[in-house]
């Protein structure tokens, strides 16, 4: 390797990780930091400190709620699109059980969905997993058989934040509606934000967001509910956010997601332009220069900063820890799972083998990524990951296997 290559691989830092953490914006920083010492008031208090803490949460739920074309008195704010993916599904589900005890969900569902699944199954009630295809499309009609009499809820997430793939949501839920009286939740922590969100156009009842997924802060996340759908709180103890999600608000973070909210949604153009070149670009170059690559989810019906891979005969983590090495931070799935070391259900329901989904690897652009931080990803990939190949025994024996059926 000649020494302007290595002087690159010391110098250069490519951050490919945006859909586990963004930067705060500078915007919003400067909005948040008043909030932290001289208007630190508590909302619920009577006196001036209060009311002005009061109006700017009023202020930040306007601006968040616009941002997914909702009026903003269904929106209630949480500490993070877990939570908020919590709330709609236990809340919901506690809400309605008088009508039914049955829950229908995707097959590839956030952990914070699946989860919440589980536990509302020891409480008697039941869920029925629907499958999706080799893209991560959740099957129409399966959807349908799924529903039943008692069926009180379905969550389908607007777009999976491992593979990118984009759901048709209005189509799920008008079919939905035209089957059954169940609510209709999705989880948009992928989506809000990134590409245009409008609760109308979705037809859905329910719907969960974060803000650093928008260059909002760490520990703010919102769930946005239509008018007559109700849900028993998660948290008791207070009567903040009308009642249905008490806890002292955090105040700071509530306003600094309504600025990156109301940023990310003047700006949605001109990052969708900016973005979907870069991921075009990776999607062809990473396949045009290393062998044996599976690239995962939809090949057009995706996020625009998504993309996504797996790298066969080597292991994911093993892939990440050498693109940290030369500066690029990448990962292998969610985030809330990558040091598991397990196989993702995502890729195990689109019909991967555990050996294939083992070398999972997802690179998220954001803002400040250039074309030259993608020409630098693909030069770097490709020797890492023929080298990892040479010390593998899987890889060894699928080339004796070539070779002996040439």
């Amino acid at each position: 390797m000649d020494t302007d290559t290595d002087t690159e691989q010391n110098s250069r830092e490519v951050y490919l990780d945006h859909a586990s953490a963004n930067p705060v914006l500078p915007e919003a920083l400067q909005a948040m930091a008043p909030f932290y010492h001289s208007l630190f008031g508590n909302p619920l208090s009577l006196h001036s400190w209060g009311s002005t803490a009061r109006e700017a949460i009023e202020e930040a739920r306007t601006k968040t709620a616009a941002l997914i074309g909702a009026p903003s008195q269904g929106l209630l704010f949480t500490s993070s699109g877990s939570e908020a993916n919590n709330l709609a599904i236990k809340g919901i589900a506690f809400a309605r059980q008088n009508q039914g005890k049955h829950i229908v969900i995707s097959a590839i569902e956030h952990f914070s969905v699946l989860q919440s699944c589980k536990r509302l199954e020891r409480w008697g009630f039941e869920t029925t997993l629907v499958p999706v295809d080799r893209y991560g499309i959740v099957h129409t009609e399966e959807l349908v058989k799924a529903l039943r009499p008692d069926t009180i809820l379905v969550s389908v997430m607007h777009a999976n934040n491992e593979i990118g793939s984009i759901q048709p949501i209005g189509e799920l839920s008008s079919l939905v509606k035209g089957h059954s009286n169940a609510v209709f939740h999705t989880d948009a922590v992928a989506t809000a934000g990134i590409i245009p969100v409008n609760v109308a156009e979705l037809g859905v009842d329910a719907l969960s967001l974060a803000a650093q997924r928008f260059y909002g802060p760490k520990g703010a996340g919102a769930l946005w509910l239509r008018r007559g759908v109700t849900l028993v709180p998660q948290i008791d103890g207070g009567v903040q956010e009308g009642g249905r999600r008490a806890g002292t608000e955090d105040v700071p973070a509530i306003v600094g997601m309504g600025v990156a909210a109301e940023a990310a949604m003047v700006q949605l153009n001109e990052h969708l332009a900016h973005l979907i070149p870069l991921r075009d670009r990776l999607l062809e170059g990473i396949p045009g220069a290393i062998e044996d690559v599976v690239v995962t989810g939809h090949p057009t019906q995706r996020l625009p900063d998504n993309v996504s891979f797996c790298m066969q005969f080597v292991e994911g983590e093993a892939i990440l820890l050498h693109l940290d090495a030369h500066g690029v931070a990448a990962s292998s799935g969610s985030s809330c799972t990558s040091r598991a070391l397990k196989a993702s259900h995502v890729l195990l329901a689109t019909g991967h083998s555990h050996e294939v989904a083992q070398g999972s690897l997802l690179f998220t652009l954001g803002k400040e990524n250039s074309m030259e931080d993608v020409e630098y990803v693909i030069r770097t990939l490709a020797p890492i990951v023929s080298r990892l190949r040479r010390m593998s025994p899987l890889y060894t024996k699928y080339l004796k296997g070539r070779a002996a059926t040439a």
